[in-house]
């Protein structure tokens, strides 16, 4: 029995999820003419209250089309130290924006309101980059799974209107924000010029990530994914997997967080972990004084398999794949360890 809690993106599709992908009605998306990702495009832009959505093959590629959409060359924009699209973009925001970041030291990859306007550079004061876009990631992703307060958001929303910049979120992991905070996808709506979510994360979609806006301001997305590579064809196989996530597979991430929780609780008792990280969502990173790779290695002899972060740190990630059986006996496992 493999236990893999490397990812969120590691699952499967499920057998309602494959019927969905069989019996999707396709068309060239290029000509904006396949039919099931119209319907997922329109589906979600109605859920989050905006004008319109477009498919993406990913999730960098949605974040940083949003960029390019917000930001001219020169420019700069605000994330926290830990954000997605600095971390684990490939450079993509200089290499695709020519935009540099300035990046504020939050609490567990999220950032308040305060900071970021302390972070603005003055507008006339030609010899720094004119800052011009708030990007902040929920659930974050290095930070553990954190996930903001709709009211935090808010004021930072407050802070962006006052200095006309853009505000994009990076919703990769948003689902298990609005699971975990019972927020609604309007409360993110009203606040963020543009949002990206994520398909292939908790939702178990093969591929896809979608960019929602109003129309305005993504006029130009799908000039922009062309010129990232984005054109794609009969893909409303995969768009209807993402549609039948949302639908389907959105509540179920509870069971995610519960589980990823009762890890945290055994691993807080085991006398060689040094510190648990607040467990908010499905993600679990702590930290151990004996060598993490040794340890890695050890419960890869188990079947069991997640990742070092480097200085003792180590992650691991519920999802759907992996079953109350799988965690069961892992928390067993974890047990034994002294």
């Amino acid at each position: 029995m493999r236990i893999d809690l490397r990812s969120d993106t590691i699952t499967k599709p499920t057998k309602g999820m494959l019927q969905s992908m069989m019996n999707a009605v396709v068309g060239d998306d290029v000509y904006k003419e396949d039919p099931s990702v119209n319907e997922l495009e329109a589906y979600l832009a109605n859920l989050f209250g905006k004008e319109t959505a477009l498919f993406f093959p990913t999730g960098s590629m949605a974040n940083q089309a949003a960029i390019k959409l917000h930001t001219q060359p020169g420019e700069q924009l605000i994330a926290d130290h830990y954000a997605h699209v600095f971390n684990y973009e490939g450079g993509g925001v200089s290499f695709n924006s020519g935009v540099s970041c300035k990046l504020i030291e939050g609490n567990r990859g999220m950032i308040t309101a305060d900071q970021v306007e302390a972070a603005i550079n003055p507008p006339d004061f030609y010899h720094s980059p004119l800052t011009a876009l708030v990007c902040v990631e929920n659930t974050t992703n290095k930070g553990g799974g954190a996930c903001y307060d709709i009211e935090t958001l808010k004021s930072i929303k407050d802070v962006c209107e006052r200095h006309g910049l853009g505000f994009h979120l990076d919703g990769a992991r948003l689902w298990n924000a609005m699971i975990a905070k019972d927020q609604s996808p309007k409360d993110f709506g009203k606040l963020f010029d543009t949002i990206s979510v994520c398909l292939s994360k908790g939702l178990g979609a093969p591929m896809g990530s979608v960019l929602i806006g109003d129309t305005e301001l993504m006029k130009n997305a799908i000039r922009v994914r062309k010129v990232l590579g984005g054109g794609m064809r009969q893909v409303g196989f995969m768009a209807a997997a993402g549609l039948y996530g949302v639908k389907h597979q959105w509540d179920r991430l509870a069971e995610d967080h519960k589980r990823a929780q009762e890890i945290g609780e055994v691993l807080s008792t085991l006398p060689f972990v040094l510190h648990v990280e607040p467990i908010d969502t499905n993600i679990v990173i702590f930290k151990i004084a004996t060598n993490e790779d040794e340890f890695i290695a050890k419960m890869a002899e188990k079947d069991i398999h997640f990742y070092s972060m480097g200085q003792g740190k180590l992650r691991l990630v519920t999802h759907h794949d992996y079953s109350e059986r799988m965690h069961q006996y892992f928390l067993e496992v974890l047990q034994s360890m002294d």
